[in-house]
């Protein structure tokens, strides 16, 4: 039996080498385009290519997998099944109708809640207490197709994207194993999604990185959090944008003496970080990235002396 996997980030890996592990027949790897990185535009394989070439693999890199000669690459692989994971483009009925037992995808989300390309970043953001994987048959709908088995994993407040990421590729993973048995011999579920239900995960923006200091500080600390380690935070300070990597999660609604303070108002400076107004308290910072600069703890920032409290971030 042949089998295409189809996926980009880091996220996706581990269902790629517990296929590749547990003796599947993987005859080829879609990924995204590379792309440049970092200050000098370097241009960069995706995690599932560099993984697919270890392992000696096939990869095909299609701008769009809706050309047709991106079908015909596809279908040139004969594929018998296709699985995929954070692949980051919707695929075609063409596609879709090719493999004989379907397309598979692993999702990081309790669908029918929070589909869409950043359902963990946005699960965070929202302060939810907890999120998961789907297996899922794709359809032509985003992330509409029918639920084969979920496993819900905890959101910890010391939890980033970064962690959760990490605990959901190996949650896919684990599952699509589980699954795939069944998938092959015809005994698998096969449980519609309630579109009723359904929620939306949209890519982010760069307003979705803007602190607001009037939200409230436990919204503040979902947000940030929601953000690292990829694109993190932003307000701005001296009109320059001034990044947030990390706030400790609030612990009471703030001190009398804060009353009447703007929000986004410096209130104190110390070896705890940086405090800083919100709409209905405080919050620390203790992890920033002025510009132009490496980020670094907001105690090393501070021994710099550039900061003044009474100053108000916007």
């Amino acid at each position: 039996m042949n089998i295409v996997f189809m996926g980009t980030p880091a996220f996706a890996v581990p269902s790629l080498e517990a296929l590749i592990a547990e003796g599947y027949n993987v005859v080829g790897v879609v990924t995204q385009p590379d792309r440049p990185q970092g200050r000098k535009k370097v241009l960069t394989p995706t995690p599932v290519k560099e993984a697919a070439l270890r392992h000696g693999l096939p990869v095909l890199q299609p701008h769009r997998m809706r050309a047709p000669e991106a079908v015909e690459e596809l279908a040139a692989l004969r594929p018998d099944l296709i699985v995929t994971a954070a692949y980051g483009q919707i695929l075609p009925k063409a596609v879709l109708d090719l493999p004989k037992y379907g397309c598979l995808n692993v999702h990081g989300s309790l669908l029918p809640a929070y589909r869409g390309g950043a359902p963990i970043q946005r699960s965070i953001i929202n302060g939810e207490k907890e999120t998961g994987v789907t297996l899922m048959y794709m359809a032509e709908g985003l992330d509409t197709g029918d639920m084969i088995e979920k496993v819900v994993v905890p959101i910890e407040d010391e939890d980033n994207s970064g962690t959760m990421f990490e605990k959901l590729s190996l949650a896919g993973a684990k599952l699509l194993m589980e699954q795939l048995p069944l998938i092959l011999n015809g005994t698998a579920k096969r449980v519609p999604q309630n579109d009723e239900e359904a929620s939306y995960a949209s890519n982010l923006s760069r307003e979705d990185e803007r602190i607001d200091w009037t939200a409230s500080s436990l919204d503040i600390f979902n947000r940030v959090r929601g953000l690292v380690p990829f694109s993190g935070a932003f307000t701005l300070w001296n009109d320059e944008v001034f990044k947030i990597w990390s706030v400790a999660k609030p612990t009471m609604a703030g001190s009398a003496s804060a009353t009447g303070v703007v929000p986004g108002t410096i209130l104190e400076l110390s070896e705890q970080g940086i405090e800083v107004k919100t709409g209905d308290g405080s919050v620390w910072l203790t992890r920033v990235q002025p510009a132009g600069k490496k980020a670094m703890e907001a105690a090393e920032f501070i021994r710099g002396g550039v900061m003044k409290k009474g100053t108000v971030l916007s």
